[in-house]
């Protein structure tokens, strides 16, 4: 079951909703963080937030039938940080697309992954309303690439805290499966 899988793991999800929160309020905190340190600072989250996914996947698959859609999720996560990394000179517009890209592709996985939770626990909604607002965040980025440099940093730790405070909420809901 995919819950339970989720209640095992509960703690990545916690990891993982920290891991944006902190991303985003660094956005917020540092609004004249320059341009390669967001690149680094994306990078690192989505390479760390795309392991935790992967080692998730890994542990669910013998027990949950969808554990694919957490590798993919996971091995996207990975591969943005990977391709982030190796070009960190990047401009704006390309940085934007790639987190564009990475936002679209993780709110698709994380609301087909509500809809395999909605019948094993009550509270998916947060995996579905997370997954929207990344969806959502991607699309608003690829419609306003022209954004300059410091309202790409507010919208990215806009969505990073969305994100990670619904990551954090799940995974406290999905961590009284256990008991």
């Amino acid at each position: 079951m995919f819950a339970h899988t989720l209640s095992d793991y509960w703690w990545i999800l916690l990891l993982r909703g920290i891991f944006a929160l902190l991303f985003g309020l660094a956005a917020f905190v540092l609004p004249g963080i320059t341009l390669a340190t967001l690149v680094l600072l994306f990078a690192a989250f989505a390479f760390a937030d795309g392991v935790f996914e992967t080692f998730h996947a890994v542990k669910a698959r013998r027990i949950n039938e969808h554990w694919w859609l957490l590798l993919l999720e996971g091995l996207l996560g990975i591969l943005f940080g990977v391709l982030t990394f190796q070009a960190p000179d990047m401009s704006t517009l390309v940085l934007l697309m790639y987190i564009a890209a990475w936002a679209i592709a993780s709110g698709v996985m994380r609301i087909v992954e509500a809809f395999q939770l909605r019948r094993e626990i009550e509270g998916e909604w947060l995996l579905a309303l997370g997954g929207l607002v990344s969806l959502a965040f991607g699309l608003m980025m690829i419609a306003r690439p022209g954004a300059g440099a410091l309202a790409v940093i507010w919208f990215i730790g806009t969505w990073a805290v969305i994100a990670g405070t619904f990551l954090i909420a799940l995974s406290f809901k999905v961590r009284k499966l256990r008991r």
